[in-house]
């Protein structure tokens, strides 16, 4: 096995008890402890692998650990932790790239107590910095490029007091890793035994759907996602994933499963070379896979037009944003008979809510899709609580049995469950608007997505909550509209936005749900905007404009729910997230749209239909 870059090295050698059977208990409350029974009962299993560049026939070379190296690399550095201070609570940001260092920083960090500080790189500068500041954090562990981002724009300046570079380090000062590793002591260390409500982790959400707020996740929280994780999905001790997802990457050794580490850029999966994907589950016989919506399309693409099969395949986990249907179809083809796409439903605060399977979506629920009934996202996993309630845009103070909206009824969607988290950290208000308090001392958390149940109790996804456009005609939401435009062959995606100042506006009474209204005490005073639908065209596609937005519009004429619309707006590129490439910023589109139309009104009059060549 070949070790990190920074010099550090794995003990072999199976330790006092390596025989002994694993101790898959359902009171582990600290993560770690799952490869502490992974390293005693199968110490030789392959724990992580992890791309480390081309050999020179070209092929693909990896960095791997056992799960006893990974056992023991990690209790090296949890004892070299706790020399520099990095103890029980103390918040840790950690910024590093996917890697063996990576997974066994995280491991340590679980087995000493400090509490990691979790960023996404793909939130842009301005945001990291906000995060960091919030978070308070008094350790820092990064790689160089980390380091100086954080030294130039001055992250978490006042309270970071212990640096550790992963890597060289340079003039910021501080550890490095591979001298704290050299000097620590190789001896067992004595794993945490927390206090289930102490918090494990801040994970910061992405902001792809809002400001990101870092979550407070508990150890309770995270032993109950490996326990759910494993019971949903099936996974057992011996199985390999080709990990897309750091967070998820990290679930594996605690599952018993192998994290495969592919040659890509964690924090911009959709720019993933496919080809390399392919070669990483190839070489390790992946048997999961868990990835965004984008590579499924990516990878999907790739095998089909190569001929490939994903052969040793047991699974493939598909979340953070719905998959297009055509992408699973094609990515259907790759698999072996019996095998299909699991398309997971759930967020950062809640993991996993719901599950349904390619087939029932190619077979039947994607119709219904294309005729305006929203995404289908599965039934409920096992104890899990999904509700519709009303939708408002203000705390709701405490859980009553008769909030829930009958079947059919579209709403917000709330979920209760030992995978949901708490609270936000250091955002009270944040937490007040998320999360309903219950008589029991739990909470519901506001998902901020609104759907409905249908009368087979599957739960279906209509859009993010304040993303629905407020018409004169009633409330429209984005997935059921954007859903019959997207059948046409020449539009790649599309998205409702409302604009204010087109046409008559008011303010006052709004209809938010089916028959349900509320008034303009609502703080949100949202007041009617009007609603137009925004084009992303496919390249390849020769129609024009003109005779395009006609056809647009007699699709929004032919279904109710459209019939408001009629304008069109063409952009170039959608504004989308990094990770997914599938989250569209309409926040950004509406403020494009206003301006689209601000600029042809100050050119003059027009009448009827403006101009959509944009």
């Amino acid at each position: 096995m070949s070790g990190e870059g920074d010099g550090a090295t794995a003990e072999t050698g199976p330790p006092a008890g390596a025989d002994a059977a694993p101790e898959r208990s359902p009171e582990h409350i600290n993560v770690a402890a799952f490869l502490v029974d992974l390293a005693r009962s199968q110490p030789d299993a392959l724990a992580v692998a992890v791309s480390d560049g081309r050999n020179p026939d070209g092929s693909a070379r990896y960095s791997e650990l056992t799960a006893l190296e990974l056992h023991r690399r990690s209790d090296r550095i949890a004892h070299a932790l706790v020399g520099v201070g990095i103890g029980p609570g103390v918040r840790t940001v950690l910024m590093v790239e996917p890697s063996l260092a990576f997974f066994s920083l995280t491991f340590a960090m679980l087995k000493v107590g400090a509490i990691p500080v979790l960023v996404d790189p793909g939130m842009g500068i301005k945001n990291l910095g906000e995060c960091l500041r919030e978070a308070e954090p008094e350790a820092f562990i990064g790689v160089p490029k980390a380091q100086a981002a954080r030294v130039f724009f001055g992250w978490a300046r006042q309270t970071v007091r212990t640096k550790i570079t992963v890597g060289h380090r340079l003039f910021w000062g501080g550890h490095t890793l591979s001298n704290l590793e050299a000097k620590a002591s190789p001896d067992p260390f004595p794993i945490l035994e927390p206090d289930p409500e102490q918090t494990a982790a801040i994970l910061f959400t992405s902001g792809s759907t809002g400001v990101p707020k870092g979550v407070v996740t508990p150890f309770r929280v995270f032993a109950a996602q490996v326990k759910a994780l494993r019971e949903v999905y099936g996974i057992q001790p011996g199985e390999r994933d080709l990990a897309t997802f750091p967070l998820f990457a990290l679930f594996g050794p605690a599952l018993g499963m192998a994290s495969v580490v592919p040659d890509m850029d964690a924090s911009r999966p959709a720019e993933a070379d496919p080809q390399r994907l392919f070669e990483a589950f190839r070489d390790y016989a992946c048997t999961n896979l868990f990835a965004s919506p984008a590579l499924i399309d990516k990878l999907g693409r790739y095998c089909v037009d190569h001929g490939h099969r994903l052969t040793s395949l047991r699974r493939a986990i598909s979340a953070g944003a719905p998959a297009s249907n055509p992408a699973l179809e094609r990515f259907q083809q790759c698999l072996p008979d019996g095998i299909e796409v699991l398309t997971s439903y759930g967020a950062t605060e809640a993991l996993p809510v719901s599950v349904l399977g390619s087939r029932e979506i190619l077979r039947e629920t994607r119709r219904l899709t294309d005729q305006g009934g929203g995404v289908c996202v599965g039934r409920p996993t096992p104890g899990m609580e999904v509700r519709i309630v009303p939708i408002h845009d203000d705390p709701i103070e405490s859980w009553t049995d008769d909030l829930p909206l009958p079947p059919g009824e579209i709403g917000e969607i709330v979920v209760r469950g030992a995978v949901v988290t708490p609270s936000y950290y250091q955002r009270p208000l944040a937490t007040k608007l998320a999360k309903i308090p219950t008589s029991s001392g739990d909470v519901w958390h506001r998902m901020g997505d609104v759907g409905y149940f249908d009368e087979q109790g599957r739960l279906w996804m209509c859009g993010r909550k304040g993303h629905r456009v407020d018409a004169e005609t009633g409330t429209m939401y984005t997935i059921p509209c954007e859903a019959v435009f997207n059948t046409h062959p020449a539009v790649r995606r599309s998205a409702l936005v409302g604009v204010a100042g087109v046409g008559k506006t008011a303010r006052g009474r709004r209809v938010v749900g089916a028959g349900r209204t509320t008034s303009e005490a609502d703080p949100a005073h949202r007041g009617h905007t009007t609603p137009l639908i925004c084009v992303e065209r496919v390249p390849e596609a020769t129609i024009g404009n003109g005779q395009l937005t006609k056809e647009l519009l007699e699709i929004a004429r032919s279904h109710e729910h459209t019939r408001a619309i009629d304008m069109v707006l063409y952009h170039p590129a959608f504004p989308v997230d990094v990770r997914h490439n599938a989250k569209i910023f309409r926040e950004k589109l509406a403020v494009w749209a206003e301006k689209q139309l601000a600029s042809r009104r100050s050119r003059g009059p027009t009448s009827g239909q403006p101009d959509n060549r944009s």
